[in-house]
């Protein structure tokens, strides 16, 4: 509906209330248009998940995808008349492009608003996560990045053995220790609509009596299907005869390894070359009394855990205090613009796993490893998500393997984008010459969670 109202708004600015301006200029010489951008847009939509919600709300990761997908309407309906030698106004397909993205980008954000008005006046379910582990608490922090979902987890549910093993903070709950029986009573004093098994081991005999007793007491069961590991396959849900399967069907990350990505990142290396070159030379200039001199390189593991030397400006990153220049081009992330060199000679790639150093990769697990599948990038899913180097592996293979699973041209272009965002929310005005105090993001080590029963949405850390 919107591609057809941005259509004859962008007429109507073109040649105002007019509808037969020269016998070329019609209004209906543009149906065929809007016919093909609705059958193009509807192929994008499916294929990038373009609703907004997808991955939790984020306006630069929806700014980027509407901006790639209406350039991409954009390019088909030129390539398209330009095909079939059919005459259309450029002013008019430029207000529409711009009609189109301003109008996608405000459905957007209004259909978020009504959702997190809903959320915020109650209008949503009550859950309690059963789990103690790291399982558990990503569910919890997925459930908050979706307002659309309409759901509050108010707690969570664990055997007295487990508890030993948690990896919650708290905010200080006290825990609410009950029998077993008096678990479903608890349950219902809290007003629970569902129960949401998010075990990291196989489920207890209690945890498959206390989904039994729920659904005959009329709470809602649903379950994070074990192993969840196994985060780069796509599952596919069987009956076998009444029988529930999980079909797993193993991703290799094709984009990710494709000589199509590397031809991409040739091309976007040497278009930002003429922009890069200047800022790297003033950042040399700048750094030449810098012992050692303006350049350091640091060993990394690649793809397949392969070692190589990556190079970036020679400044100190656990420097608690710098000089206001070398602040800024760690701010910027200037510093790692001489890494575009190790993606010319195909050691990296612009976006990828960020690469870390051997001594950090041997203690990786089975599931970490998974990150050494690709050539590392400059940035990626996890950075433009604010995980950097202090983060755990951890942390950053949770995304990183999301990344690998759904990689695309347009994903790529996509984080490239938010990267650009993310740097220029960067810029705010810096003090005069003399040093600079720079904060530092801490890892958040996960404490001790010692509560059955206690509030999600305050003791959580993001792990979305």
């Amino acid at each position: 509906m919107w591609i057809l109202v941005a259509m004859i708004l962008a007429y109507i600015l073109r040649y105002g209330f007019v509808l037969y301006p020269t016998p070329r200029d019609v209004l209906w010489t543009y149906w065929p248009v809007v016919l093909a951008s609705v059958l193009l847009w509807a192929v994008l939509f499916s294929r990038m998940k373009l609703d907004g919600f997808r991955l939790g709300w984020s306006l630069p990761t929806i700014v980027s995808q509407l901006l790639l997908a209406t350039c991409s309407v954009l390019l088909g309906v030129f390539a398209v008349g330009y095909l079939v030698q059919q005459y259309l106004s450029r002013l008019v397909l430029a207000y529409w492009g711009v009609l189109l993205f301003v109008g996608f980008l405000i459905i957007r954000r209004f259909a978020h608003g009504v959702l997190r008005s809903r959320y915020l006046r109650g209008t949503r379910r009550r859950l309690v996560i059963v789990g103690n582990g790291p399982v558990a608490r990503e569910m919890a922090s997925k459930i908050d990045k979706h307002p659309e979902m309409l759901c509050q987890v108010v707690g969570y549910l664990y055997t007295a053995e487990a508890s030993s093993d948690s990896g919650f903070a708290t905010n200080g709950t006290p825990a609410v220790s009950v029998q077993t029986l008096g678990v479903i009573g608890l349950l219902q004093e809290q007003r629970v609509d569902e129960i949401i098994i998010a075990l990291s081991k196989p489920g207890a005999p209690e945890v498959v009596n206390l989904a039994a007793q729920c659904r005959r007491e009329g709470i809602a069961v649903s379950l994070v299907p074990y192993p969840y590991e196994l985060y780069l396959s796509t599952p596919q849900l069987l009956d076998v005869g009444g029988l529930p399967v999980l079909k797993l069907h193993e991703s290799h990350a094709r984009f990710a390894n494709a000589a199509s990505k590397r031809l991409l990142d040739v091309v976007l290396t040497c278009l930002l070359l003429p922009f890069a070159l200047p800022v790297l030379v003033i950042s040399t200039l700048g750094l030449l009394n810098k012992q050692g001199g303006p350049f350091t390189r640091e060993l990394r593991c690649g793809r397949g855990g392969t070692t190589f030397w990556m190079y970036r400006l020679n400044s100190d990153r656990h420097a608690t205090t710098l000089p206001t220049f070398e602040a800024l081009l760690q701010r910027l992330s200037i510093t790692e613009l001489p890494q575009l060199c190790n993606v010319l000679r195909g050691e990296m790639s612009l976006v990828g796993p960020r690469p870390e150093a051997p001594v950090r990769v041997k203690y990786y697990s089975d599931w970490q490893r998974q990150r050494l599948n690709v050539r590392p990038g400059i940035t990626g899913l996890a950075q433009v998500h604010g995980l950097r180097e202090q983060h755990s592996s951890e942390e950053k293979a949770r995304f990183d393997l999301q990344y690998m699973l759904h990689s695309s041209p347009f994903s790529d272009l996509s984080l490239l984008l938010q990267t650009a965002w993310t740097l220029m929310l960067r810029l705010p005005p810096l003090p005069g010459p003399g040093m600079l105090t720079l904060d530092r993001e801490e890892s958040t080590a996960p404490t001790q969670f010692e509560s059955h029963i206690s509030n999600a949405h305050s003791t959580q850390p993001s792990a979305d």
